[in-house]
């Protein structure tokens, strides 16, 4: 069902008159994001007409943009997703630990975002690894799922990673499963001391590399010596690593997944209102607890545009990865060796084959059965349903 207030609404709106007004400062991968969005399930996609057999009532079903930065294109992405790593699960407590990147170096980030995600993802990951594997803690090799997120709740650039951990993992010498604590993973003042020495020699070594670009109110940070004091507070400051309590178990695994994995900067069901100059939607304001955390901002039509298009990472980026135990390519022969270690049987595959659901929605009018009977390309709208008074052998009109 359609939301009663949609982001395609406001581009369809304000859209035209921001890009003229930004021609020239918007990337090509930005306008594509824009136009998908905007014609996201609209004749422009093309699409089908599907008719019930058992009442004959039709519809209209337009195609998706599939954009992975579209709010409507995400449900099915994500349900796709979620089945695909459902049999990954373990039966133990999972963890959801967040690592999230100073002002300071978010502002680099933001000109850089390809470098620096990647290099966020890079040293999040080693260093979950690397304190895990350490006997003075948990002394096994863990398995790991993180996503990228870029933004607040605001929509504001925030970049952080959140991840989701078993609760133990393989000794290092592979002879037995290690269980950590039931409410606690991993120490996050060492987690976060080595996040920050990781990742600040890294960020200084592409520096010095020239791989990073500056712009606007940081192109002195080009110079060295800038960039060194740039660096200089944040060195000394306490990088936050956040690890939350253990979820309920494997379905809050999952039901946790669904909302995070395939989130876009703003959902549909956040909008409250829209009109030519101002958009009106709710957000959470994490300074405050309680009912108070939930407030309601007005930001120009303009400036709901700017920062959505904050959030457009960049093509071919990938926004979840999988680490140690779950890196794609030993996955399978070490989630074996775990569910032996852990004396569990592997999930249960059912070999039979099944006729997949029907992904259309039943006939609203009688619950009926429904079938495409026309198809139609883009920009082509479909021909309208036969006319009762129309002579016969003579075509509709």
């Amino acid at each position: 069902m359609r939301a009663s207030l949609e982001v395609a609404d406001v581009f369809r709106a304000a859209g035209p008159a921001y890009r003229a007004a930004h021609a020239g400062h918007l990337s090509l991968h930005q306008l594509k994001v824009m136009s998908a969005i905007e014609h996201c399930r609209t004749a422009a996609m093309g699409g089908h007409v599907e008719a019930c057999t058992d009442c004959g009532h039709w519809r209209i079903a337009y195609n998706s943009c599939r954009n992975r930065h579209c709010p409507k294109c995400q449900g099915v992405a994500a349900r796709n997703w979620l089945a695909a790593r459902e049999g990954d699960l373990l039966p133990v407590g999972y963890f959801h630990v967040v690592f999230t990147l100073p002002a300071e170096i978010a502002a680099i980030a933001f000109h850089n975002k390809a470098l620096v995600y990647d290099l966020l993802f890079k040293t999040a990951s080693e260093t979950m690894l690397t304190i895990a594997a350490d006997p003075k803690h948990l002394g096994a090799r863990i398995g790991i799922t993180a996503v990228l997120h870029t933004w607040g709740s605001a929509m504001t650039h925030h970049p952080h990673i959140h991840m989701i951990v078993p609760g133990g993992g393989i000794a290092l010498g592979g002879e037995r499963w290690i269980s950590s604590h039931p409410a606690f993973l991993l120490p996050v003042r060492v987690l976060g001391a080595l996040f920050r020495r990781l990742f600040l020699t890294r960020l200084m070594a592409l520096h010095a590399a020239g791989k990073l670009a500056f712009f606007g109110q940081l192109v002195h940070l080009a110079d060295r010596h800038a960039f060194l004091r740039h660096l200089s507070p944040v060195r000394k400051k306490r990088w936050v690593v956040y690890a939350k309590p253990p979820f309920a178990g494997p379905e809050a695994v999952l039901a946790y997944l669904s909302r995070y994995t395939h989130r876009v900067a703003i959902s549909n069901s956040r909008l409250l209102r829209c009109d030519e100059d101002s958009v009106t939607f709710r957000y959470k304001d994490y300074r405050r607890t309680g009912a108070d955390r939930q407030q309601v901002m007005t930001l120009s039509a303009d400036e709901f545009i700017r920062r959505f298009l904050l959030h457009c990472l960049p093509r071919g980026f990938h926004r979840i990865r999988h680490y140690g135990l779950l890196a794609s390519s030993t996955r399978k022969a070490r989630l074996e060796h775990a569910r032996r270690l852990l004396a569990v049987a592997p999930p249960a595959t059912d070999k039979t084959p099944t006729e997949p659901p029907d992904p259309r929605p039943p006939c609203p009018c009688c619950g009926g059965r429904m079938v495409v009977i026309e198809t139609f390309q883009r920009c082509h709208p479909p021909r309208g349903p036969p006319s009762a008074a129309a002579p016969s052998g003579q075509p509709a009109p």
